[in-house]
């Protein structure tokens, strides 16, 4: 009976990730030929298939016009939100996963905060200077962020017991608030550079190059390995640490691994996009309705969910209103009350149990 029921459980699962690879890979292909100029459905497949087979001889019939939109405009752009969309739902579904709180999110621990002030640091400080400065900074302030709400909620040692729910939440809580004031400070004496600061804090995937792309599929790819890997140890650890340790889990260690590692992925994605509210929050909590609490499904389900929410609200922006507005304005708007109405309809379900 047990084998059947894991059988059925694993058959749904490789079902819903085809069907939301496919759902992706068409979001991508019809993303890519919207636009200013719009390219047919088929037209970008070809431009994709022949450059990536190198065919000359169909390279020469198509537009040169179309394949450099397509190639060099469009797709890095797409594929950034894509692997941005899916590393933030899955740092998502990691911090709510370690915290035990499913209103968790990269902003919980002061990871989008950092990020913000060290972009801000040097739109200020270096204005003229390569484009690549500004993630640096932004990855170097999330990532110094990190440490600094670890060193605050933890003891002498990084144990489960000195790393608790509460304290991580309340260290990254104190931790936003300075950033957020020294944001502002920043802010305020930037004079004209102040306007580029508050576009990029709205985040947007404008001007993304191959190059951004790369980097993010390896740091993404990388750390999404690690999480899955440790997914069933994610699960015991939910659990509670009692309960962990009686397994042989050794529960200070993953959870650190997989708080630094989540981090990690959220802060590259953060550095490279700006900051996008409302993924690592809006994306786990949906998903878990669907695949249930098991993290070994939940966690390839919001990756690859995602990036078809991010690609899909980015393409809104570019393509579809009639100015582009800033896709962290439009997630949140859209992602604000949304969330409000899942909410208020979940705790109206679990009073009506208890009644």
């Amino acid at each position: 009976m047990t084998q059947n029921i894991k059988k059925i459980l694993y058959t749904h699962t490789v079902w819903e990730f085809f069907l939301l690879v496919i759902v992706l890979w068409v979001a991508v292909l019809v993303s890519a030929g919207m636009g200013y100029m719009n390219i047919g459905f088929y037209d970008v497949v070809n431009i994709i298939v022949t450059s990536i087979t190198g065919n000359s001889e169909q390279i020469k019939t198509l537009e040169e016009v179309a394949r450099v939109i397509v190639m060099d405009v469009r797709l890095p752009r797409i594929l950034c939100s894509v692997i941005v969309g899916a590393g933030l739902a899955v740092s998502g579904c990691v911090y709510q996963g370690i915290l035990l709180n499913p209103l968790a999110d990269p902003y919980t621990l002061g990871i989008s905060g950092g990020a913000a002030f060290g972009a801000s640091l040097a739109f200020l400080f270096f204005p003229e200077i390569s484009l690549y400065v500004v993630p640096c900074f932004a990855f170097s302030g999330a990532v110094i962020t990190l440490f600094v709400v670890i060193w605050l909620s933890s003891g002498k040692t990084f144990s489960r017991d000195g790393l608790s729910s509460n304290s991580l939440i309340l260290s990254g809580i104190i931790v936003a608030s300075i950033l957020s004031a020294g944001i502002s400070f920043l802010k305020y004496i930037a004079d004209e550079e102040v306007s580029v600061i508050i576009f990029w804090l709205m985040g947007s995937f404008a001007s993304k190059t191959w190059t951004d792309v790369w980097i993010l599929l390896i740091i993404v790819s990388m750390g999404s390995l690690v999480i899955y890997f440790y997914s069933r140890d994610l699960n015991v650890i939910a659990l509670g640490s009692r309960m962990a340790s009686t397994l042989g889990i050794n529960t200070g260690r993953v959870t650190m691994v997989l708080l630094i590692t989540a981090s990690l992925v959220a802060a590259v994605c953060v550095s490279v996009s700006g900051i996008i509210g409302f993924v690592g929050l809006l994306v786990p909590h949906m998903m878990r309705s669907v695949t249930g609490p098991d993290n070994t499904r939940l966690i390839p389900v919001c990756l690859l969910s995602g990036g078809i929410l991010l690609v899909t609200a980015d393409t809104i922006t570019r393509a579809v209103l009639p100015v582009e507005v800033p896709i962290g304005v439009l997630t949140a708007l859209i992602g604000g009350p949304f969330f409000c109405y899942v909410f208020r309809r979940n705790h109206l379900k679990n009073r009506g149990k208890q009644v």
